[in-house]
Parts: C-alpha cells; sequence; structure tokens
C-alpha cells in the first residue's frame, strides 16, 4: 500500500484546500475527498454547499468525492464507515484542516485511528492570519459562504477573500481565519483546480443565527 495516498476531509472551504495543496506539493495523492451531507438534504453539513457545487468542485480537482450522509447523532460513527471506503480505495492516512482548536483535532484523531487510519494535520499550530494570507498568496479564490451573525454581518457574504477584506473581518472582532466559526468558505479557483467554479448568486437566507449565501 502507497504511504503517499491520503483522503481529505473536505468541507469546500479554504483551510481543508490550503492543507490538502501543501500534502501534494509535498508529492503525497488525495484519493478522495470526504464531505458530510446532512441526511434528507443536498447541503454540506457547516459551510452549506450544495452537493451539486460539490460535485463541481470535485470534477474541477479531478478527485473524487464521497459523500457521508448522516444526521447529528449518528455524524462519527458513518464518517467512520465512509473512512473506510477511502482506505479501500488506497488512502492509508487521512488530512485534516484544523489549525489549533484541541477539540477539534481529538475528533480527527478518534475518527482515523478507528478506521485504521494515519492522520496529518499540515496546519496545526499555524499563525492563523498567516494561513490566511498564504492561502491567499498560493492563488486560491474562495467566497464567503455563511457567516455567524452575532460576530460579522450578511454584507460579507458573497464577497472573494482578499487581503484587504481580511482586515475588515478582523474589525468586525472576529478571527481572521474564521476559525472560531465566525464565516466558512467555498473555494471556487485555484492552483489545483482545471477550471473555476461558476457561481451564480440567487440571495441570501438568514437560518438559526447565521446568514448564507444562496448559490446556483
Amino acid at each position: 500500500m502507497d504511504s503517499k495516498k491520503f483522503v481529505m476531509s473536505y468541507s469546500g472551504g479554504k483551510d481543508c484546500m490550503l492543507a490538502m495543496y501543501k500534502k501534494m506539493k509535498e508529492g503525497f495523492t488525495p484519493v478522495a475527498l470526504i464531505t458530510t451531507i446532512k441526511k434528507d438534504s443536498a447541503d454540506s453539513w457547516t459551510h452549506s454547499i450544495n452537493k451539486r457545487l460539490l460535485e463541481e468542485a470535485s470534477k474541477s480537482l479531478n478527485i473524487p468525492i464521497i459523500y457521508v450522509e448522516c444526521d447529528i447523532s449518528e455524524y462519527e460513527t458513518e464518517f467512520e464507515k465512509k473512512l473506510l471506503v477511502a482506505k479501500e480505495m488506497g488512502a492509508t492516512t487521512v488530512v485534516y484542516g484544523d489549525i489549533d482548536i484541541e477539540l477539534h483535532r481529538k475528533w480527527d484523531i478518534d475518527r482515523a485511528t478507528n478506521a485504521g487510519l494515519d492522520y496529518e494535520l499540515p496546519l496545526w499550530n499555524g499563525d492563523r492570519e498567516g494561513i490566511v494570507h498564504e492561502f491567499i498568496d498560493s492563488g486560491f479564490k474562495a467566497v464567503i459562504k455563511k457567516v455567524n451573525l452575532e460576530n460579522m454581518s450578511e454584507d460579507f457574504l458573497g464577497k472573494v477573500l482578499d487581503k484587504e477584506l481580511v482586515e475588515e473581518i478582523k474589525k468586525t472582532g472576529s478571527d481572521a481565519c474564521g476559525e472560531n466559526g465566525e464565516y466558512h468558505t467555498f473555494v471556487v479557483d485555484g492552483p489545483i483546480f482545471n477550471n473555476p467554479i461558476d457561481l451564480e448568486i440567487l440571495g441570501k437566507t438568514v437560518e438559526n443565527g447565521y446568514g448564507i449565501l444562496d448559490v446556483k
């Protein structure tokens, strides 16, 4: 088994994309992306990205995607089951984009270990703002897809992440990287994409204290 093959825990956002890019630059190969989808819905957990857009990203990246369709009570067990599918595809490691929240790291390690896989967190303990800048400097393009309205206004939805916008985010008192859940992104282009993903913006929805960008 090739120890240089991994499955990417993929939310569609900037941190997982940068983590995957870093591993690929080191010569590692992603055999699949793994993404959690809400049961009885076509949207992903956390980032609220529609399955159709995730499919487009998968095609542009030329990496197959494994969907974990689950409700919150079975999230862990279903994720582990699908990690076994990635293992059958040749993955020996799970790569995650978490930065420095210890609870997240423990979750990551537990899921990988239970599936008999190694784990890597390429961004772990990095400087949060430095990570956002590295993402932007690498040539990726991310759109703000979701905001926590306690931290940031709906006005941020649909904006493309650049260094100027990072400064605007910081002015709200939010973390530059959104690591505390202040905002979530969808990456639509970059050095490992074969073509950009076109987003047709339909509007904005407010749901359970979050502002969500509606796109087609």
